[in-house]
């Protein structure tokens, strides 16, 4: 048996694997645990990111100013994504998975992360918007929006961008009217790797799930 020896270019290095980099997750945890789920988590050293909106609730005496979660039953954590931190995460009360498929968590896109960031940091007015797969996608420049991007949409003559998290099916709609607004021109996938998401079975494949 023999081996052909082959000399590495110094210069060019392997792309790393997904397991090896740190990503975002999606965790889904049972309801009114985001917060408990999430202490843990930082509890064990882990990076989190649980957003969070202030509504007012009203007692029969009194009003109060409440943080509650913005995605009911989700939180967000940055992490190597290995089966001993898989093991590490669901076994914590309270949580019911990683949310990907096939008993796989999937990677959130750092920017679908960084927008909603965005939006908490500097307090801009947004509305929960029906999850969309289509429409003109623009990047917002200048003011406190600077970078944003999202699909454009209108309303009553009022234009508002809509920024989404593609895992968990979730969008926002952030009103846009005076920001300048570029077109985003994204590459066509080929036809081999375009996903088609199994819509008219009427079936999710995204869902929180233990490994088997």
């Amino acid at each position: 048996m023999s081996f052909e020896s082959w000399a590495v270019d110094p210069e060019i290095q392997p792309e790393p694997e997904a397991d090896e980099m740190q990503n975002w997750y999606a965790i889904q945890t049972r309801p009114r645990h985001e917060k408990r789920v999430d202490q843990d988590l930082r509890a064990k050293g882990f990076s989190t990111f649980l957003p969070t909106v202030e509504q007012t609730h009203q007692w029969t005496d009194r009003k109060k100013k409440v943080q509650v979660p913005l995605f009911a039953r989700y939180l967000f954590i940055r992490s190597l994504y290995r089966p001993e931190i898989h093991h590490s995460v669901i076994s914590l009360p309270g949580v019911s998975g990683f949310v990907g498929i096939r008993g796989r968590a999937l990677p959130i896109p750092d920017s679908e992360i960084a927008n909603v960031q965005l939006l908490l940091a500097h307090k801009v007015p947004f509305e929960p918007y029906p999850f969309i797969r289509v429409g003109q996608r623009v990047r917002c420049r200048g003011g406190a929006l600077e970078g944003l991007e999202g699909i454009l949409v209108s309303k009553n003559r009022d234009y508002s961008v809509v920024i989404s998290l593609e895992l968990l099916q979730r969008s926002l709609a952030v009103r846009v009217d005076g920001y300048h607004l570029e077109p985003v021109v994204e590459p066509i996938p080929s036809q081999a790797t375009r996903y088609v998401p199994p819509q008219s079975l009427g079936e999710n494949p995204f869902r929180a799930s233990r490994p088997a």
